[in-house]
């Protein structure tokens, strides 16, 4: 089956992997940027844009403010285009009978757990950026929208701006790198999250009604810290180093930053897994993509 998407978001991460993922699959994707949408508007612009669509096949909102610590400085944009905003496009898409699928975040729990998150666990964020992401869920729930939340965990690819690609670049310089230690989660590959997201999208557009609501997705096995991970990306990248780099765990209290994070946020993914009738990949297969990317980049 051939979807026709529209897809809010157009430089980040999770657009540009939907990009990749929509061609490979033989999708055809519309893609708007923050010129021809801009989430930190009124909801009367972001109504009228919805209305303007050709009408897709499922619409995917893969556009978010995601800076966690400015949010704890600018809680009113982070509300406006994290919780207002899916709000007004998922009220525009009951009314055209568009399904939707937006992305959320494994910050909108507390991290006060040690087994995996199932998706029925009361949520408690401890950041504004959590709160305004859990806003949007709520907000979206609640106009009846045909829709799939997915929440997600450590996002990153071999191009942007994250923690893996932090990483390979400190380490031209740098030969011991301090790492916090004490944050614990599970890595996802932008690729294998806009697969998910695909898949998703096809199970609204098949009008399955148990393929609404909230999912868990994320790259699966062992849980890790950010300290393991900089090491296993070390490691998979040591003959392109110019030298051994060793890394030095730290508590969270070493390298303080405005917004808490969550001690633990790993993500059971059962749900998603059985719904949608696939296993989701391990974070050390995403991790050789996301490497290649950064390699050939």
């Amino acid at each position: 089956m051939k979807l026709n998407l529209a897809i809010l978001g157009k430089t980040g991460q999770l657009a540009k992997a939907l990009k990749q993922s929509v061609e490979t699959q033989g999708h055809s994707a519309q893609f708007f940027d923050r010129k021809a949408c801009d989430l930190n508007q009124s909801p009367e612009k972001i109504r009228a844009f919805i209305n303007t669509l050709d009408k897709p096949d499922v619409l995917v909102i893969a556009a978010a403010y995601t800076a966690v610590d400015a949010a704890e400085n600018d809680e009113k944009t982070a509300y406006a285009v994290n919780a207002l905003a899916p709000t007004y496009i998922a009220e525009a898409c009951a009314t055209r009978n568009i399904p939707l699928v937006h992305i959320s975040t494994d910050y909108v729990f507390a991290g006060d757990a040690s087994t995996p998150y199932p998706v029925n666990t009361a949520a408690a964020p401890i950041n504004v950026y959590g709160a305004s992401k859990r806003a949007g869920e709520q907000g979206i729930l609640n106009t009846g929208c045909h829709a799939v939340i997915l929440r997600t965990s450590w996002v990153y690819d071999g191009y942007s701006k994250n923690f893996m690609t932090t990483m390979l670049r400190l380490a031209q310089t740098r030969t011991c790198i301090d790492v916090v230690a004490d944050q614990i989660g599970r890595p996802t590959y932008a690729g294998h999250l806009a697969d998910a997201v695909l898949k998703a999208a096809a199970g609204l557009h098949q009008g399955q009604t148990e393929s609404q609501g909230i999912f868990h997705v994320s790259d699966t096995g062992t849980p890790i810290s950010w300290a393991e991970f900089a090491r296993a990306i070390f490691a998979i990248a040591k003959h392109k180093l110019p030298h051994k780099i060793e890394v030095t765990n730290i508590p969270s209290t070493h390298y303080p930053t405005p917004a808490q994070r969550p001690a633990y946020s790993v993500l059971d993914t059962n749900r998603f897994e059985q719904n949608f009738n696939c296993a989701l990949p391990l974070w050390n297969e995403g991790l050789k993509k996301a490497y290649a990317e950064w390699d050939a980049y």
